[in-house]
């Protein structure tokens, strides 16, 4: 079936889609926050270009299902709370992916067609650093401010940590651009990571999973002091401010260097093809012998005037593009099969493996994700398996090496009843998820409940982690999420506890205090309503203000918000199921007894043009620029670009030799535009 044509798709599998859709998108915004906010990823590399890159592909598909709110439509994930942000002057994009030789030819030809050229585009070829991304901002030579990556528009002030790395320029050289800004990545060596977990471990304090975590989470310490104690360095990649000393991206690192700023090695402009493929071979076979981590290359149109013209799509660049390494593969033993239970009741599967070293740390657990993935790969104890890590926490299975399966290797098969509470476990038809069906009172999902809710995506109560929640808990301080805001009576009876001084339980009650006021997104994604994540949660608030609003709709039984572009009848459903409950209407009026306030929400404000909203239809030759790099930048201004026109369009850009669309807009009193008129409306808006 064509899945191009929504025509041949019946209702059924189009709502299939669609809630994959939303599952890829509440995945990736969950992976995002992980590794761009916690510093904490839980899947590699490799498996989250996959999610993406699935995603992608179904929205390609399906135009209709496309959303600005999409983690494809955005770069980064929003700042950590606790510091001051800022906004990027420039937005901070993220970079498309390239996987294959095919997928570079591809990215090269893309390049030419928009540029209408039909020769090599000369590209910079760098090392991709596996760190953090940091803006420099430099104000008469004196460095000023510094900004992580965020969300890309905003990123959060982390100036004072920069002024203690020692390699990063603090004021420029005379003759050099003075009031300019400098992107680049801070890191760590290998080395320098290792002697780093050796000392945490001997002071009994938290060792880090890798170097990338290590020097991110080295960075954004609210006190500096612990910054300038660990081994943090800094490659610049980019020079953000206009000069007339460089006209390409290798002259303006050549300029950075010659300023005093490391630059990362092996860099090389690549004038051919040929050149392009045997770069990233030469890098690839290198790459266990270098002093820092890489997770792959990055290859950039070397001309300034070409990136100007080519712009941006989404969250990326059209001039740049990553060239990933393969994940990299181990074998080991699988020595057991154990159960999780987490927040939903799922019943994961988890191997216990012989400990193997991948990736630069030692690795004893790998997610088995459900019951069919065991099945489809026949993984049984005591195999021996390929385990796949690109440099993250959660490593995979990938295979089984069937000629050293041992005859007593024992096959898996998942429990009836849940591990943690013996209640029933069940399958429903057509999932791939066996869950505990006691969600009430099953202590796995109680627990993984209230660790959700004081995690970052929701409450963010600095101070209250799982090993808090678990104490608390067996004290009988948390039965459930709003009692974290009743914590204030166990006060004195914590200040007693072992771990516990004054500071921190002072810390925690404000961290408690200052959380009890959330968006409204936030609160209703945190309420654990299957589908209803973060992106439905914003639908819903912008269609009904207030939570008290929204609150009255869905007690009535959700109906009216079948209304809302992009809510269908199963979100509806699994509202109604939540609602229906009373336990879960018990829960919403304890937030409220508790004193948690819902924020109403306000839509941001959105930039718009004289085109915004309208439909436009490009005819003819255009002279300065390709008509498809005509359509992407009117798009970028809100326009909805046509290809045929019709009474409903509004203007016809008519380049030379515009024939029969010219004449029928003429016809039917369309506004027509020149190319002069075209270039001034997208050069001033």
């Amino acid at each position: 079936m064509d899945l191009f044509d929504a025509a041949e798709i019946s209702p059924e599998d189009m709502q299939k889609i669609k809630k994959r859709i939303d599952d890829l998108r509440f995945e990736i915004t969950r992976h995002n926050a992980l590794y761009h906010t916690e510093d904490a990823p839980e899947v590699s590399d490799a498996e989250y270009d996959a999610l993406v890159k699935n995603l992608e592909n179904l929205e390609e598909k399906h135009p209709h299902f496309k959303s600005k709110n999409s983690p494809t439509q955005k770069a980064g994930a929003a700042p950590k709370r606790g510091f001051e942000t800022a906004a990027h002057k420039v937005a901070m994009l993220s970079l498309s992916n390239a996987f294959s030789d095919e997928d570079m030819k591809e990215f090269v030809l893309r390049i030419q067609r928009y540029l209408g050229v039909d020769t090599f585009i000369p590209l910079y070829g760098e090392l991709k650093i596996d760190g953090a991304s940091c803006a420099l901002h430099y104000e008469n030579g004196k460095l000023v401010k510094a900004l992580t990556r965020g969300d890309g528009k905003v990123g959060e002030v982390i100036t004072e940590n920069v002024m203690t790395i020692t390699d990063i320029p603090k004021e420029l050289p005379e003759g050099f651009p003075q009031n300019i800004e400098v992107r680049g990545e801070i890191y760590m060596r290998g080395d320098d990571f290792e002697e780093l977990n050796r000392k945490q471990a001997e002071a009994d304090k938290k060792v880090f999973a890798n170097a990338r975590n290590a020097a991110a989470g080295s960075l954004r310490q609210l006190d500096s002091k612990i910054t300038a104690e660990r081994p943090l360095k800094f490659f610049a990649y980019s020079l953000i401010g206009k000069s007339d000393a460089y006209a390409s991206h290798s002259g303006e690192m050549k300029l950075l260097g010659e300023a005093g700023f490391a630059l990362p090695p092996e860099a090389e402009l690549i004038k051919s093809e040929e050149t392009l493929y045997g770069h990233y071979k030469r890098i690839s076979e290198k790459r266990q012998s270098l002093a820092f981590g890489i997770d792959g290359l990055v290859y950039k149109v070397d001309d300034l005037k070409f990136q100007e013209r080519l712009g941006f799509v989404a969250k990326a660049p059209r001039w740049a593009i990553a060239r990933k390494f393969p994940a990299e593969q181990v074998t080991t033993i699988l020595k057991d099969i154990e159960i999780q239970v987490g927040r939903t009741g799922v019943l994961t599967p988890r191997a216990v493996l012989e400990p193997a070293h991948v990736g630069g740390v030692m690795v004893s657990h790998a997610t088995l994700h459900n019951e069919d993935y065991v099945k489809d790969l026949d993984i049984r104890i005591g195999d021996t398996v390929f385990i796949e890590r690109a440099g993250d926490v959660i490593p995979k299975v990938r295979s089984v090496v069937e000629a050293k399966r041992p005859d007593d290797a024992m096959a898996f098969k998942m429990p009836k009843t849940c591990p943690v509470c013996a209640s029933h476990a069940v399958r429903p038809e057509g999932e791939a998820a066996t869950r505990c069906m006691n969600h009430l009172n099953c202590p796995a999902q109680v627990e993984a409940g209230i660790i959700y809710a004081a995690s970052k995506g929701v409450f963010d109560i600095d101070g209250l982690g799982e090993k808090q929640i678990q104490l608390f808990m067996e004290k009988g301080w948390l039965k459930q999420v709003p009692d974290i805001f009743w914590l204030k009576n166990h006060e004195h009876e914590m200040r007693h506890l072992d771990g516990f001084g004054d500071k921190s339980v002072d810390k925690l009650m404000a961290s408690i205090e200052s959380s009890r006021t959330i968006d409204m997104p936030r609160f209703v994604a945190g309420l654990g309503i299957p589908m209803v994540g973060v992106q439905v949660a914003t639908l819903m608030a912008e269609a009904y203000g207030s939570w008290a609003e929204l609150q009255s709709i869905m007690k009535e039984g959700a109906g009216k918000l079948g209304s809302i572009d992009g809510i269908g009848p199963k979100i509806i459903e699994n509202i109604h199921l939540f609602m229906d409950e009373p336990h879960n209407v018990a829960l919403l009026d304890a937030y409220a007894e508790a004193g948690v306030i819902v924020e109403s929400y306000i839509a941001p404000d959105r930039i718009e043009s004289e085109l915004t909203g309208k439909t436009v239809v490009i005819t003819g030759t255009l002279t300065s620029m390709t008509r498809t790099e005509a359509k992407a930048r009117l798009q970028a201004m809100g326009a909805k670009v046509s290809g045929a026109i019709s009474a409903s369009t509004d203007v016809l850009i008519a380049g030379e030799k515009a024939g029969s669309k010219l004449k029928k807009a003429e016809s039917l009193g369309v506004e027509v535009w020149n190319e002069d008129k075209l270039e001034a409306f997208l050069n001033y808006g």
